[in-house]
Formats: C-alpha cells, sequence, structure tokens
C-alpha cells in the first residue's frame, strides 16, 4: 500500500519542480530501476526538456531536484515517503523510499488486516466465462489452462470487491454434438460404457468422436446424417433435442467433476440450446438483416448465405445455405445478453451443488413456478476466457455489438496460447512421440491426454516425493497432501508464462521444489508456518525501522507492493502477475531464511521484528497463492 503513496509523492514532487520553474507539465514517466544503486524510482523528465530549455539532461535533472527541497520543506513537516532525490550524471532524477517508514506501515497494515480486501470493484458487477468445453469429451490438458486462468481471475475479482458471476457455456446444439449423436444413433454405439471404469466424457471423447471422425472420409453418407442432425438441434427437434440433452448431461457432470478437482466453480451453466428455443437467436437473426447488419450473398461460393462484412477481418458467413447457424451465430445473442442489449428471458433452476457447497443453476426454458430467481445479466463487465484462435471470431462479435449500439468496450476477450507437452511428458504419460521437443495436441484426431489421467499422474509423484521428505505422512493426510500439490503443480504452470505465447507443460518442471513452481511457493509457505510455530509467538511487532539488512530491504520493498500487483492483474487482465509476486516474494524469503538468523538472532528485538515479517510474509504469500488457486500447506 505504502509504495503507491511513495509513488504518489514523487510524482508530485515533479509536478510542483516544474510549476516553481514555470515549466509545463510535461507527460513524464516513473520507472524502477534494474539495479538498486540507482534507486527505488527513476524520472526521465529532464531528458522531455532538453529542446525546450536548451540545457543536458543533468543540468535540468540538478535545478529540478533543488526545487524538490523547498517542496519537501513545504509540504512535509513530517517523515515522508521519500528518503532521498539524487541528480545522476546520466541525466535521471533517482527517488530513493523511505523504507523503514514504508515497512512499518505495510507490515503493520498486513499484520492486522485482511490485504486481499482491497476496494477496487466498488461493487461493479463482471462476468466471467470460462471453461465452456464442448460437452463430448473429457477435458483434455490444454482445456485446463483455460480453467486455471478464468478461475484466477474470479478469485481476483472477487477478493477485490466486485460482484462477480462465472459462467460455463455449453455448446449443446453445435456440430460436435451432433458427431456424438452420429455414432450413437447411426453407428450404433451403445450408450452405456462397455468399460465400466471409463468415464462417459472419456468414452464419448476417445472412443466416438475420434471414430465418426476417422469415418467420415469413408462414409460421405455419415456426413449428411450429421448435417441433418444439426438441423433438428437447431430447429429444436423434441426427440432429438431429449435425447442430446441426456448425452450431453452426463457429459457435462464429468466434465464438471474434473473441473472442481481443479478447485474451480460456477454460477450458472448456459445453454446453447436455449438460446435457440428461447427464439433469442431468431430475433438476433431478425433484427441483423432488417438493419443490414448482415446480407444474403446471392452469387460466389457464399450464395445463399447471410454474412457479416468486418470491417477488420473480411467477411464472415453467419448463416449457412441450408439454414443453419455456423459457430459464431449463436455467441452473438448471448454476448448481447451479456451486456444488457437483450432482455434476459431465462429462468434458472437448481442443476447440482458443488465441492464448495455453493450451487450450481443452469438456464431452462421450462416455466417454472418459483419466483425467487437469480440475477446474472447483465454485466458491467463481461469477459471471455477463450483461446487465441478465436481472437477473429471474438473481434466480429464487438464489431456487431457495435452495430446494435451496445458498449463493445464492456465485452472483452482473454485469450491465450495453445498447451503443449513436453517430450519427457508424453513419454511419461504413453503417447507417441518422435524425440521432438514437445507433442501438439489434437481433440479431434484422438491426439491428447485427458486432464484427470495428468492429475493422477502428478498426484502420484507427488506423494511419492511427500513419502520420502515426510514418512510420518499417512493415511487422509497423504492423500489430501499429494493431492494438493498436484493441484499446484498443474494450476501454477498454467499462469505462470505469457497468455499470448504457447506453453510447454512438463510435469517434473511442474513438481519442482527448487523452481519456479506452485509447490515450491507451498513449500515456502509451509516453512513460514514452521517458523511461527517454532517462535511461539501470538503478539507481533511492525517496527521494521530496525530492520536494516538489505535482504530485509528488499523484501520490505517486495512487500509494500502487493496491492500494485493486485491492480496491475486487474487492469491488464494479466494473472501471470499474480504468480510473478509470489514467486519474487517467496525467492527472497527463502533466501532471508538461509541468509540471516530469525530464531536464533540474540537481539531479541531484531528477532520479534524478523518473526513479524515472517509473519507477514506468509499472509501475502497465504494471499496470493490462493488466488492461483492453490492451497496453502502448513507441512509438505
Amino acid at each position: 500500500m505504502s509504495f503507491k503513496k511513495f509513488i504518489s509523492e514523487a510524482n508530485e514532487a515533479v509536478k510542483f519542480s516544474l510549476k516553481k520553474l514555470d515549466i509545463k507539465n510535461e507527460a513524464f514517466n516513473l520507472t524502477e530501476p534494474t539495479r538498486d544503486e540507482f534507486g527505488d524510482l527513476s524520472c526521465n523528465i529532464a531528458f522531455l526538456l532538453t529542446k525546450e530549455l536548451q540545457k543536458s539532461p543533468q543540468v535540468i535533472a540538478s535545478m529540478l531536484v533543488e526545487q524538490y527541497h523547498q517542496f519537501h520543506n513545504e509540504t512535509y513537516s513530517n517523515q515522508s515517503y521519500i528518503s532521498s532525490v539524487v541528480a545522476h550524471e546520466s541525466g535521471y532524477i533517482n527517488f530513493q523510499a523511505n523504507l523503514p517508514l514504508i515497512g512499518k506501515e505495510v507490515i503493520s497494515h498486513i499484520l492486522k488486516n485482511d490485504a486481499s480486501r482491497i476496494d477496487i470493484g466498488k461493487g461493479k458487477k463482471v462476468i466471467i466465462e470460462h471453461t465452456s468445453v464442448n460437452p463430448n469429451k473429457a477435458l483434455h490438458v490444454g482445456h485446463l489452462r483455460n480453467v486455471a486462468i478464468g478461475d484466477t481471475m474470479y478469485r481476483i475479482y472477487r477478493d477485490t470487491n466486485h460482484d462477480v458471476r462465472v459462467l460455463n457455456y455449453v455448446d449443446d446444439s453445435g456440430l460436435q454434438v451432433a458427431d456424438i449423436l452420429v455414432g450413437f444413433l447411426f453407428l450404433k454405439f451403445p450408450v452405456a460404457p462397455p468399460n465400466h471404469n471409463i468415464k462417459f466424457d472419456t468414452y464419448c471423447g476417445n472412443e466416438i468422436y475420434v471414430k465418426v471422425n476417422e469415418l467420415y472420409e469413408k462414409d460421405p453418407t455419415l456426413v449428411e446424417k450429421r448435417k441433418s442432425l444439426l438441423k433438428k438441434l437447431e430447429e429444436g427437434d423434441p426427440q432429438i433435442n431429449s435425447f442430446a440433452s441426456e448425452i450431453t448431461s452426463k457429459v457435462l457432470k464429468d466434465q464438471l467433476r474434473t473441473c472442481w478437482r481443479m478447485k474451480a466453480r460456477y454460477d450458472l451453466l448456459n445453454f446453447e440450446s436455449h438460446i435457440i428455443i428461447s427464439k433469442l437467436w431468431e430475433k438476433t437473426f431478425e433484427r441483423m438483416r432488417n438493419e443490414n447488419i448482415i446480407i444474403k450473398e446471392t452469387e460466389g461460393e457464399n450464395a445463399g448465405c447471410w454474412v457479416f462484412s468486418s470491417d477488420v477481418e473480411g467477411t464472415k458467413i453467419i448463416v449457412r445455405s441450408d439454414g443453419t447457424a455456423t459457430y459464431i451465430a449463436k455467441d452473438i445473442p448471448y454476448a448481447l445478453l451479456k451486456v444488457g442489449t437483450l432482455e434476459d428471458q431465462f429462468k434458472y433452476q437448481v442443476f447440482l451443488k458443488q465441492w464448495d457447497n455453493t450451487t450450481l443453476w443452469s438456464s431452462t426454458t421450462d416455466d417454472l413456478k418459483e419466483t425467487n430467481q437469480p440475477n446474472f445479466f447483465p454485466a458491467e463487465e463481461s469477459i471471455t476466457v477463450i483461446d487465441n484462435r478465436q481472437t477473429r471470431l471474438q473481434k466480429i462479435i464487438k464489431e456487431i455489438l457495435n452495430k446494435f449500439e451496445s458498449n463493445s468496450n464492456r465485452y472483452m476477450h482473454l485469450g491465450y496460447g495453445p498447451v503443449l507437452l513436453s517430450n519427457r511428458t508424453a513419454k511419461d504419460l504413453g503417447m507417441e512421440s518422435e524425440d521432438q521437443k514437445s507433442v501438439q495436441m489434437s481433440g479431434r484426431k484422438g491426439v491428447f491426454v485427458d486432464a484427470d489421467s495428468v492429475l493422477d499422474t502428478l498426484y502420484r509423484k507427488a506423494k511419492e516425493e511427500t513419502i520420502k521428505r515426510n514418512p510420518e505422512i499417512t493415511g487422509i493426510d497423504l492423500e489430501s497432501t499429494s493431492e494438493e500439490i498436484a493441484i499446484s503443480a498443474m494450476r501454477y504452470s498454467l499462469i505462470k508464462n505469457d497468455l499470448e505465447k504457447e506453453l510447454k507443460f512438463d510435469m517434473i518442471d511442474s513438481l519442482s521444489l527448487d523452481g519456479n513452481s506452485g509447490p515450491y511457493l507451498q513449500y515456502a509457505y509451509a516453512r513460514c508456518c514452521r517458523l511461527i510455530e517454532k517462535s511461539k509467538t501470538n503478539s507481533f511487532s511492525g517496527d521494521a525501522f530496525i530492520l536494516t539488512d538489505p535482504i530485509e530491504y528488499r523484501l520490505i520493498k517486495h512487500l509494500s507492493k502487493y496491492a500494485i500487483s493486485i491492480e496491475d492483474t486487474i487492469n491488464n487482465m494479466e494473472p501471470k502477475l499474480i504468480a510473478l509476486y509470489a514467486y519474487e516474494l517467496a525467492t527472497m524469503f527463502n533466501l532471508f531464511y538461509e541468509k540471516l538468523p530469525i530464531l536464533k538472532e540474540s537481539d531479541t528485538e531484531i528477532s520479534l521484528a524478523r518473526i513479524s515479517l515472517v509473519e507477514a510474509i506468509r499472509k501475502i504469500l497465504k494471499i496470493f497463492i490462493s488466488f492461483v488457486g492453490i492451497t496453502p500447506l502448513e507441512r509438505m
């Protein structure tokens, strides 16, 4: 918290100095230097004024620093958050933070308050849609990246006073569902899996979906049957829709069990078929035609199709020549519903209770008698988590929202790159590999490993390591600890990198206690807990004035920026910033633990101050790793 005050004071000081020299406010930057000797903040304003003042940056910097001292004397009779300001020979103005003061404030605040409760949202209603895996297969590790990103953002938004609704959109009327129906209705796959040990979602994806797609190339009549089924789904055929609903519901429940294992939770399941049955799509389609948002092509390869001409993405087919809607079409009324352009016409019913005992609702088109209905739409901000292959479609949706005179700025796409498996991980999971660096997964081709298999393997490896390190842990404690380490390894590895880049998942790296991993954070937290337990201290002191070692300074400085990290994560929609902050904090703490005596410090006051610092670190680590969806472990 206090580091923000330091930044604000430095900003005010520069503006004051400019005013005193009768210089119009210039847009300047305050940045953190990469080297400690350059202070805690550097300002580039002197470089921007060289042309105007006809002086060197160093001379200008010296002039401004001279004025700063007047600013400090006039403004701060008591201690300020700036300890010194120096005009560097390079021309930068370097500010040194008053870290003892900042440390005292931030440590006291952390010890006395719930540091996660930062009122950024002011109660703003936010929709976060994530997961949304086609209900025809089990989740693979690529899908888990979506789950981890979406649930992490939910946790951060929830704890910063946003009114969050988490949606899972179920595409139960698309081609993928038609593929499964082809398998059951025409290829006569039994509805019950022959192998009773296999999950239903795994059976549909690994056996039926893959087999059907293989046969399309050999038997063109199956393609026509799929088209026929798709049309019946979109027209709301009672018999076909009833059977499809039965199948997708069974798949969905198995998918949810995997998501719950990842500690994700949801508020609402929205079914695409309900958008059709409720006539939302029909009304949207009619309005788009009437307002010439889409036009019907009369010639060329798109003859008979209704298309949208995007200003930036070219032509996109919305409705095919046979009258069936494309993938993007039914996403349009859903987006309009989220931002409030379309009125919510759905009723909602309880689907089931989740792992955290919260209620998961589902949309319905049934005429329910209940009047006590939850409120999901609209939102002031809507975030759709979907991979970067859908970027073009998401841009088109935003364009169409603008055509409807909707505020498309309220609709945001949070994209991410694909997940690959490292060569050694692919081999470990039983996948064919030709000694390449990584393996690309494909559900359609059957080249993937389902998420539960990966989590199970991580669990076994975590269990083996836990037994080695802590042979006294047995039974339920051993099982729960191993499961939490496995989830930690998976979730952290899926958000710690840049979202736009492809991610290469490696199981060994993800479980490492010595690297940038979830278990590494858990271990640092457990180490904090052991220190607090051994200290037998319940009364902590926030007196950071006596902590003067550079290692302590760096820790205090990092702690003082925890709120900035949370705000930056929300402002940039970049969950890796949370992971990065937590990793750096854990690394700094481990260095502190190894280099400085804490419990064995002979000076009682310094020992108490250090154990208080440990308690502050423990509390912030707990907050940040919980944001990621990692359970803090007191021992491991």
